[in-house]
């Protein structure tokens, strides 16, 4: 069974892409908010990240995993796939 995997993004956001493409790449749905300009929808974001304010920042199951270079850092690790349940 797939994790549920948030993201939160702005549409332009070259971090955010590329942490996109990572997903895509790994045959995973996520859901993504894109809050470009919404500073409610930021701060809401910044309670659940522990504060942090920069994009993007990822979500798998309610656990913060953080922005773009967290989650390629994981997957170079080898601890990605586990957490999205690929084998």
């Amino acid at each position: 069974m797939q994790p549920n995997i948030e993201i939160y993004t702005w549409q332009s956001c070259p971090f955010c892409i590329r942490a996109k493409a990572l997903l895509k790449n790994k045959g995973v749905e996520f859901t993504e908010y894109s809050i470009d300009g919404d500073e409610q929808a930021r701060s809401e974001m910044s309670q659940r990240a522990n504060g942090k304010r920069s994009l993007p920042q990822i979500f798998i199951d309610d656990t913060h995993i953080g922005g773009c270079d967290d989650i390629h850092d994981l997957d170079a690790q080898g601890k990605l796939d586990p957490l999205l349940s690929i084998a």
